[in-house]
Order: C-alpha cells, then structure tokens, then sequence
C-alpha cells in the first residue's frame, strides 16, 4: 500500500491549496488538510497539473535520435530506421525505454502509448520507472500469408506474457499502417481486440502518398478501406490522420474512433501541416496529442508538443482564435486518459493521483497573468518540477532516481549505430 501524501499550499486554479493522495488515487481536495502520518511535500512556488499523457511514440526510438533526421518518410523508414532497429537487442530496447521514461518524466509525462518491437523489454522499464504504458505490439506481414499466421502467434504469445505485468502496464495492439498489414490480419487483430478489450492503435493517413497509394491498391482512401473492413471502432485510436475529409470524420465520429495529433513529426517530416483538429471536436472525435518516436521529433516533450499543436493549427487556418492553450491542455490529458482508457487527466477526487508540479519561480511564469497559457506557449518540459504517478513520488526538485546510470548505459549502447 502506497504511503499517504499531502501536498500542501500548491497553486491550483489561482488558489493556494492542499491535495491529499491515499493509495494511488486522489482523496481530497481543499483549503487546508491536516494528515500528519503523509509524506509531506511543500507546494509554495508551484502549481499543480494533471500529468501529461503521450498518445503516441516509439519510446525505444530514443537510441534512434538524430539518426535519418532530414528526410521524407518512406525513405527515412526503409533507409535510416528499418535496417537499425533489425540491429536492436532486447537490452537496447529495454535502455533505450528506460531513458525515453526519463525523458518522460523530467517533462511531465505519466502515461504514454507506445509502439515498438521487444514488449517485454520496454514492459519492465515502464514498471522499474514507475509510469503508466499501454504497450501496442507492432505487427507486420507484409501481405505475406507466412507473416500474417506468424504474427498471429507472436501476438497470442505477447498477450498471455503481458497478463502477468504491473497494473500500470497494459497490453494493447499495434498494426503498423495499411501500407504494411494485409487486410486478412487487420480484421483478425480487430477480432482479438474484441474478444479480449483491448486497444488497437495504427498510423493512418499521415501522407499523400499514402493516400494516392491506397486508391490504387486498395480502390479508396485509408479511412473508407478500414471502414470498409469493418475494424473502426472505439478501440481504435489513429496516429497522425492528416488527410482525412468531411465524410471521413463524420464516419470517424460515427464509429468512436479516436485520433492522436503528432504535431513534431508531422513538420519534421513535412508529412502535412492542415491537421483538422477543430473538425474532428467538434464531429465529437476524442483528439489527444503524441510526440512521436525520437527519431521523427527528437523529443518526448509533451509541454512543447501542446505549442507546436496550437501553433500550427492557427497558422495553416490563419486563424488565432482556433485552438487556445486550455484546449491543447485538455488534448495533453483528459482527451489522453481517454485515448488510453484511464481515469486520469483531471484534478479531482476518485482519480488516478498523476500528477505533476510546475516550478513558477521560472521566467516563463513571469509574470504570470494566465497560467495555462505560460504553460503552453512560453514554457517547456523543464519547467516541471515533481512528478507523481500512480500515488508514488517518480520525480522531486527535478531529479529521478537513477537517471545517471540511464545516460551512461545509453550512450555506450549508440556508439555501435555510429
């Protein structure tokens, strides 16, 4: 059982305030609470943020960074990324999870969805770093029939492997993108999902050529093929999802399908800048904000990643008014806690105590006239202070347990990719 803690005197909602967590949820909320067997933590110069929530990365792809950065996609992948992860050992994967859990948490992190090679790899350092991971099995068969009845097994095995792991690890499903799943295993992967309630996510829609592609192969755009393989659902959640039309959204909305906006990556890889963010609201869809892999956007800041977001809806609209700070703080956390079917992402009693500590005594906050929107427009992940996660202190002043030896092991690990 977690050690009860009181936080006292933080800011929250322009007030000084006390929060009390008792096991791993938030107990109570109020002006004053008096709790003298609780871990105490002094508040004063800080406000209080739901922790931030990673809708989509690859969180291995750190020992990746800097490697293929510009360049388009499809050669990027084939060219830079495929032929150095065939390299990765179960150790790199297992380091290289560790340090983009670090990343994480210095930055405000306490939930993320990934999708990667080796699960159980990157399982057991989301559970020694001590934050939450919905882990999708990346999948791929190439349209071969060996490959679909391979991976079919592999995931079989992977899932009954992953029973056994913490509760803040969950298991979930990761077809690559259409490009790369044959139909046949898409609609077994939906099947699986089904009968075990699980989480399926899949890049969709990130390129043009993407969709040109599927129009040959496929006779129609990437939302209407699986639409029409009958695997939109609200299992679903989509990474990127830029070119999608009217129609797409509406049958988005109609299916419960979610979308995560990866706002980095799309501009690293001028992939698209139009994300229709605004449409997808308010059709109901549940929009969350990734990072992507650090390959792709180089960080896992999640604070910067709600800039880019806003940022670049306004300007490919022209339009300032779309797309305010609350809104992109909402996609970073409620809409997140959606996305990974938690309950997190409010300050509020009854859920999940993640929760993290902005320092104010920064310029960023100064003055600080609106809170959120210094949050979202002037700071960045270092203005993060304490992280808490699941009830239990991952990081304070700043500072996580071991983060040392991370840098160490993980550099050693990138100089054979030199």
């Amino acid at each position: 059982m977690n050690r009860a803690i009181l936080i006292k005197g933080v800011q929250w909602q322009g007030q000084p305030t006390d929060l009390l967590i008792e096991g791993t949820s938030i107990s109570r909320i109020d002006s004053s609470i008096d709790a003298p067997d609780a871990i105490r933590i002094d508040g004063q110069g800080k406000a209080l943020i739901p922790g931030l929530i990673n809708a989509h990365t690859h969180a291995a792809m750190t020992l990746l960074r800097g490697i293929g950065d510009d360049m388009p996609l499809m050669p990027w992948l084939k060219e830079k990324i495929w032929p150095n992860e065939a390299r990765l050992t179960d150790d790199d994967v297992y380091w290289g999870a560790r340090l983009a859990c670090l990343e994480m948490i210095k930055s405000g992190t306490t939930a993320f969805l990934d999708m990667y090679y080796k699960l159980p790899a990157t399982a057991r350092a989301v559970d020694e770093m001590g934050i939450r991971g919905l882990l999708s099995c990346t999948c791929f068969d190439h349209f071969d029939p060996a490959l679909t009845e391979r991976s079919k097994r592999e995931i079989q095995t992977l899932f009954a492997r992953m029973s056994a792991c913490n509760p803040r690890i969950r298991f979930a499903l990761g077809p690559h993108a259409i490009y790369t799943v044959s139909g046949t295993l898409l609609q077994w992967v939906d099947a699986f999902a089904q009968e075990h309630d699980l989480t399926i996510h899949i890049h969709l829609a990130e390129t043009e050529d993407e969709i040109q592609n599927a129009i040959r192969q496929f006779g129609s755009t990437p939302v209407r093929y699986l639409h029409r393989l009958g695997i939109l659902s609200p299992r679903l959640s989509i990474a990127h999802a830029l070119y999608v039309d009217d129609e797409e959204i509406r049958i988005l909305a109609g299916e419960g399908v979610k979308v995560v906006h990866n706002p980095a990556s799309n501009m690293k890889l001028a992939s698209g800048a139009a994300f229709r963010f605004a449409e997808m609201r308010r059709a109901g869809i549940t929009v969350g904000i990734g990072t992507d892999g650090c390959s792709s956007s180089n960080n896992l800041d999640m604070i910067e990643a709600m800039k880019l977001a806003s940022l670049m809806g306004k300007a490919w609209r022209k339009d300032p008014k779309v797309l305010a700070a609350a809104d992109m703080l909402a996609a970073a956390t409620e809409q997140g806690a959606d996305i990974l079917g938690i309950r997190a992402g409010r300050i509020e009693a009854g859920y999940l105590a993640d929760l993290c500590l902005v320092d104010l005594h920064i310029p960023a906050f100064t003055p600080n006239h609106n809170f959120v929107s210094n949050l979202v427009y002037a700071a960045n992940g270092s203005c993060v202070d304490t992280v808490i996660c699941d009830g239990r202190i991952v990081m304070q002043n700043k500072k996580v347990p071991g983060e040392e030896e991370i840098l160490r092991q993980v550099n050693e690990r990138a100089r054979k990719f030199i």
